[in-house]
């Protein structure tokens, strides 16, 4: 194989409902056919609120709801999916794993969300 390889060289980071207000980043640096393995089992794991994979140069190649987004309300899932990107946790992680210092790393994500109402400005 050559220098200028196709292969898969992915971030996969998942968050996991913990408790009521509480989530976990997870992230996991996969490497070729591994790659799709990883993706494939942080989506389906039962906790697995949501779900995305980051290319070396932080760019968001695909993600969505895992499997324990019932786990959560409507709106913490749409908070997560439209903050993910952008959390510090998820930033911290991508730092641990694009500087090759470990292949898995983990931390806390409190989230608390309270739903505003239709009149108040934001």
């Amino acid at each position: 194989m050559g220098f200028f390889s196709s292969s898969k060289d992915w971030n996969v980071v998942g968050v996991l409902f913990e408790k009521k207000g509480h989530l976990q980043i997870n992230g996991n640096r996969a490497k070729g056919p591994n790659a799709e393995k990883v993706r494939d089992a942080v989506k389906r794991h039962p906790r697995s609120v949501f779900w995305a994979v980051f290319d070396q140069k932080r760019a968001f190649v695909e993600g969505g709801p895992g499997g324990g987004k019932e786990f959560v309300t409507l709106e913490a899932l749409q908070y997560i999916e439209r903050n993910l990107a952008k959390a510090k946790g998820v930033a911290q992680i991508l730092s641990l794993l694009e500087g090759g210092k470990t292949d898995k790393a983990a931390v806390g994500w409190e989230i608390a969300l309270q739903i505003k109402p239709a009149a108040d400005d934001e």
